[in-house]
């Protein structure tokens, strides 16, 4: 087999099944590449193809998503130092010891702590829709935070959130109209699946809960962009409602020479303009990720 193939695999982190798709040549500098909600390393199949020739590529389904083990949150800790320890348990079962990273959406958070707390391990970041500063929160939110504060009297309303209306809109929002023949209508299907499974809904619950606990970390994340000043490329939809692009433009704060592109496109880019995304992934790692 061609070691540009992606390949579908399953490793076994702290006692559960851990989904994730792999391409290119091991040898060959790694990108891991960490989804968002409500989707899962399926995103990233078509940039994976595109890179394969030149980077080993580890793209996994965080712990209640995608194909990886769903286990019951009565009984498992959902939240984002979770989902980290399983991804830093993966990284390390497979080898990977330094990578660059590929942040969307909650893989920001997860990747952001991994880079953080081992940053001679981290080649370069790339970041969309991957938020690390309050600037990128937009109205979206306000339903999120007020849960947070009163999951009982919000859980209602976020709720909405895990319908399929919801999960659609979240592929069509902030897309132009010559666009949207771009858009397949299996990746919000897919999600929806994934989120319809028995008892995922109060997975996804939680860790809407948790997130508020990423915003703790946010100055220890903007300490570590200024000390350790990583590359970073941010490729953001302008058009994004969720993580808004002031969101991609305050990355320039604390690191001066990142490379911010704002695209005509929803919070989903990589659906509309993969190949923009990955024109600009190939050269901005072919300068830093080694």
């Amino acid at each position: 087999m061609s070691t540009f193939a992606l390949r579908a695999r399953t490793a076994l982190v702290d006692g559960h099944e851990v989904f994730y798709r792999e391409a290119g040549d091991p040898a060959a500098p790694t990108l891991v590449l960490l989804h968002g909600f409500p989707a899962s390393s399926h995103m990233y199949r078509g940039l994976m193809a595109e890179l394969a020739d030149a980077y080993h590529l580890v793209a996994p389904d965080h712990l209640g998503f995608g194909a990886s083990a769903a286990p019951d949150p009565a009984g498992f800790p959902y939240g984002f130092e979770k989902l980290t320890e399983i991804t830093l348990g993966l990284l390390d079962g497979l080898g990977v010891d330094r990578f660059a990273l590929y942040l969307h959406d909650y893989g920001a958070p997860i990747g952001l702590r991994i880079a953080s707390r081992h940053p001679e391990r981290i080649t370069a970041l790339v970041t969309q829709s991957g938020n690390a500063y309050q600037e990128g929160f937009t109205p979206f939110w306000d339903v999120l935070f007020a849960h947070a504060r009163d999951r009982a009297a919000h859980e209602p309303a976020v709720r909405e959130l895990l319908t399929p209306g919801a999960t659609r809109w979240q592929y069509v929002h902030g897309v132009p109209a010559d666009r949207l023949d771009r858009l397949s209508p299996e990746t919000w299907t897919l999600d929806q699946a994934g989120l319809d499974r028995p008892g995922n809904k109060e997975i996804q619950l939680q860790l809407f809960w948790d997130y508020q606990f990423n915003l703790d970390a946010y100055p220890v994340f903007q300490e570590y962009f200024r000390t350790h000043r990583p590359p970073l490329l941010a490729v953001w939809g302008r058009g994004d409602e969720i993580f808004g692009p002031a969101g991609a433009e305050a990355f320039a704060r604390d690191l001066p020479d990142a490379e911010i592109h704002l695209l005509d496109a929803g919070h989903f880019a990589l659906e509309t303009h993969g190949e923009e995304i990955a024109d600009l992934v190939r050269d901005f790692l072919g300068r830093h990720a080694r």
